[in-house]
């Protein structure tokens, strides 16, 4: 249960959308793959999921080539594409049964009643699909992605349109499916990342420019930051005299926002300084690197 990618490109005329790109997802990973609009990852999960050809490269999902046969790889791979094209006119029952079907299973109506529990579409389930709000179409698009148990899951988005509610529902989902499942999801939502994935992959321009474990990249930020809040207003240059000119120091409504790369420790520092200045500390707390910057980084 894994995808390998080895060196594919894809072109549109003039155009490259993926540039000679590699990477692997391993069975029982949820990886989630990012970027800015345009930069490759719809193109790349079409090429994974046989519904687009690469110029160049090989892709593998489960050991099995794309190119060689992707009958056999489209019915281990459940594939949610980022516009979720649905039959509106179709009832969510009937077009599942008719997905359960295609997929040739042996008991096509104990899928159908399953699946529609395991996403919350049970009380849809007797609507056209096109009566249904954006949400529960994209849950009728995840429930045909899963519907025959597959062994790789690509998700290109799909939380799209979801409710608070419904997304802690379907993200809670993705989650237990990852657990025995290959899942590659794409997503502009960096706190679903968090939450969910195991691994970030990041393209930008076609080319991937980070292939890392989130808490890895997360922990690997060398600026320490702190927020304090004292009872009293100290000025801004007594703090920058006594914790040094490198520090960076930001006034953030009623506390301190202060910023160093130093090998030093923020807090030893800044709780010396409330002593000699005869503050009190009403807050003192360390901020953890965001994933959002870090793509900001990668990205910009």
């Amino acid at each position: 249960m894994s995808i390998e990618v080895k060196n594919i490109t894809k072109k549109y005329g003039n155009q490259i959308a993926v540039n000679n790109i590699s990477f692997r997802v391993n069975a029982g990973e949820i990886v989630g793959f990012l970027g800015p609009n345009g930069a490759g990852k719809s193109t790349t999960m079409k090429i994974i999921s046989c519904f687009n050809s690469a110029h160049s490269g090989e892709v593998l999902v489960n050991g099995n080539s794309v190119q060689k046969d992707p009958l056999k790889i489209k019915k281990q791979l459940g594939y949610l594409a980022e516009n979720n094209p649905l039959y509106e006119e179709m009832y969510v029952k009937e077009f599942l049964l008719f997905v359960a079907k295609i997929h040739q299973l042996n008991n096509p109506q104990d899928a159908v009643d399953d699946v529609i529990g395991k996403v919350g579409l049970t009380p849809e389930k007797g609507k056209k699909i096109g009566q249904l709000s954006k949400g529960y179409q994209q849950r009728v698009g995840i429930a045909q992605a899963i519907i025959h148990d597959p062994d790789v899951l690509i998700l290109d988005e799909p939380t799209s349109g979801l409710d608070p509610l419904q997304l802690d529902e379907i993200r809670t989902l993705i989650k237990t499916l990852g657990k025995n499942k290959t899942v590659l999801l794409s997503t502009h939502i960096m706190q679903e990342v968090e939450s969910i994935c195991d691994r970030i992959i990041v393209i930008k321009k076609g080319e991937i420019v980070a292939d890392q474990g989130i808490k890895d990249d997360l922990n690997r930020s060398d600026e320490q930051v702190i927020v304090v809040e004292f009872d009293q207003e100290p000025k801004e240059e007594k703090l920058i005299a006594f914790l040094g000119e490198k520090t960076n120091i930001k006034k953030k409504g009623s506390s301190w926002v202060i910023a160093s790369k130093e090998n030093k420790d923020l807090r030893r520092e800044i709780a010396s300084f409330a002593k000699e200045h005869s503050l009190l500390i009403l807050e003192l707390k360390k901020e953890s690197a965001k994933l959002e910057d870090l793509f900001k980084k990668l990205t910009k």
